[in-house]
């Protein structure tokens, strides 16, 4: 019977990573839906970028208030789980703060816990009063609908709990250790935690609920929290590595030029090639140029999706965003996902084949509108915001590309544009020989 809270604490255990590998499994899947890009260049610079922006969080302070407010959010989550691992060892083989042996470094390894755990707890706070008080304009966009404002409010309140629990946690073990209560060795510091304890009740059956119920509740939340995950925006903890080191490293406002057109028009240019040749070698047919569906965007372009944190920076700076057009970077990204998503569901019951034989009628283009397409105007001003090197703008090109290139569905002005180009060498509708006329002017 004494085995039996090991056994309850391993099924738990295994049952919450087991349901996160198999999400973790599916979101791979999802991503290699994209077609294949090399990122593997300038290894060296990737890395200082994953280092500098992902781990060093230096995008995230080009606001203050809330860039040092998420350092120690993300401070905070990434040390107070080191805890967890002595949570693990402890309820599988029964012990009670296995690392205690430590002496003084544990000591000031859980009092800085708790501070940091006090700290991300006035954070969250902050947050919390800057999203549905002073209801800071990004957060409250139209794509915000019920479940983007209510994900972003679960994980506040997710951590709020955890840090409560925590803190309550220790606060417990603390008054029990000062009781001299059987297996709660004296260890550890509990600079934040003893101000609980002294408003928690004298009784040491009392306390010993308190404490088991806040340690159970801790790690069933965290496990609870690591599923979530999937769900959620802040997948970004996980992703947020990976999708800085393979940004794309090119200057902002150069374009990839597609293999097959570029081929074309060197052919076109060289007055001795032969424009009616047949290509040499097996060559493998163009199936689309651009993109209408996730499956037609790049794989880097799809873990963006996944990774967006919906912070609304992106749309903040967009300048047809903030003159009334229908465009918002954020809102790309996440309808990106979304059909990603959509797709995903479709393949776990038809499988792979099936859905890229088949499809189901819908696609990409669907959801995000010409009008959001068009109204962008290229500036990068998302790419350069995003706190994390997303890029919206490679999805909106690709889409353009595949309007203009497969369905000739630009609108009128561009159109007429290259048209001009092409009968008369010039933007504008007039003779190519006349072409100089306005140096005499």
């Amino acid at each position: 019977m004494s085995y039996l809270p090991n056994i309850l604490f391993a099924i738990l255990l295994l049952g919450g990573i087991g349901f996160f590998v198999k999400n973790v499994r599916k979101l791979s899947r999802n991503i290699k839906l994209g077609k294949a890009i090399d990122r593997s260049d300038h290894a060296s610079e990737r890395w200082k970028n994953m280092t500098k922006i992902a781990l060093g969080q230096s995008k995230m302070v080009s606001r203050p208030v809330a860039g040092v407010l998420h350092i120690l959010v993300y401070v905070g989550f990434l040390i107070i789980n080191i805890e967890v691992l002595e949570i693990i060892i402890d309820g599988l083989f029964g012990t009670h703060r296995v690392f205690a042996f430590a002496g003084g470094l544990y000591d000031l390894l859980i009092g800085s816990f708790e501070i940091l755990a006090f700290l991300v707890l006035v954070s969250v706070i902050i947050f919390w009063i800057r999203r549905m008080i002073l209801k800071i304009p990004r957060f409250w966009s139209k794509e915000m609908t019920s479940w983007p404002k209510n994900d972003a409010l679960n994980i506040l309140y997710f951590e709020i709990v955890l840090m409560s629990l925590f803190l309550l946690m220790n606060g417990a073990d603390y008054a029990l250790q000062q009781m001299g209560a059987i297996h709660y060795v004296q260890a550890g510091s509990f600079p934040v935690s003893q101000y609980i304890a002294g408003i928690l009740p004298q009784n040491e059956l009392v306390l010993f609920y308190i404490e088991r119920g806040a340690w159970w509740l801790h790690i069933a939340g965290i496990l609870i929290f690591l599923n979530y995950l999937y769900y959620s925006k802040h997948l970004h903890i996980l992703l947020a590595f990976p999708n800085t080191f393979f940004a794309n490293l090119e200057s902002q406002g150069r374009f990839d030029n597609l293999a097959s057109v570029t081929k074309e028009v060197r052919l076109m240019m060289d007055p001795e090639g032969d424009p009616y040749a047949a290509p040499e070698g097996d060559e493998e047919e163009v199936e689309k140029f651009g993109a209408s569906d996730v499956t037609d965007l790049n794989w880097v372009q799809l873990m963006n999706a996944y990774t967006c944190t919906e912070c609304g920076r992106c749309s903040s700076v967009c300048p047809a965003n903030q003159t009334g057009k229908e465009l918002s970077p954020r809102a790309i990204m996440m309808k990106t996902r979304d059909r990603l998503e959509e797709v995903g569901k479709i393949i776990d019951t038809k499988g792979e084949e099936s859905f890229r034989t088949e499809g189901d009628g819908k696609s990409l283009l669907d959801t995000i509108t010409e009008a959001e397409i068009w109204a962008c105007t290229s500036c990068n001003a998302c790419v350069t915001e995003c706190p994390i090197s997303i890029d919206p703008l490679s999805i909106i090109i690709d889409l353009r590309r595949y309007l203009v290139m497969e369905k000739s569905a630009a609108p009128q002005e561009l159109n007429l544009m290259m048209s001009n180009i092409e009968n008369n060498g010039a933007p504008w509708q007039y003779n190519q020989m006349d072409r100089l006329n306005w140096k005499d002017e």
